[in-house]
């Protein structure tokens, strides 16, 4: 029998003296997984406050870095279902910030291109999306963020050889 998780409450919804227990605060990935689910409910409701989608970010950043791209490399690069994808690029191009149109060398494929209006609203999901880091980080100072994204990196990195860096891929 599976059972899914329980909803998580945020971080900073814990009643004061309540403590979890000491077995699961010495665990990295407990510690992990209670961070990566307050810093994705802190990114959905930033983004949802500005009427706007991180599933829009990261489609438009993929798109900046390889300006033309096909749909299925895009799903793939960002690990999101091929089919559900398109119902994003049909939002972004409603919204006239990419643009899609058939592939001359492959006419089964459509390739993607960011559009002026994409960059700027790049900038302004991007702008959200530090926003949301740099208040999840204020703790830490730049030194130790820079250790916190190394140390991610190669956690990363070793679970998936796209995050090698450039120079040991």
């Amino acid at each position: 029998m599976t059972t899914s998780p329980p909803p998580m409450a945020a971080l900073s919804d814990t009643k004061p003296g309540v403590k979890p227990p000491y077995e699961l605060v010495c665990s990295p990935a407990f510690l992990l997984k209670k961070l990566g689910w307050a810093i994705k409910d802190a990114t959905a409701a930033a983004f949802e406050e500005a009427g706007e989608s991180p599933y829009h970010y990261s489609v438009l950043a993929v798109l900046e870095e390889s300006p033309r791209e096909t749909q299925a490399t895009i799903a793939d690069s960002l690990g999101y279902d091929r089919s559900w994808l398109v119902g994003l690029l049909d939002e972004l191009e409603e919204a006239q910030l990419i643009e899609r149109k058939r592939d001359p060398a492959d006419r089964r494929r459509h390739v993607v291109t960011l559009q002026p209006a994409g960059k700027r609203k790049l900038a302004e999901l991007r702008a959200i999306s530090k926003g949301v880091e740099k208040q999840f980080l204020e703790p830490l100072n730049a030194e130790e963020k820079e250790t916190l994204h190394r140390l991610l990196l190669q956690l990363a990195a070793h679970r998936d050889p796209r995050y090698l860096p450039a120079a040991s891929a």
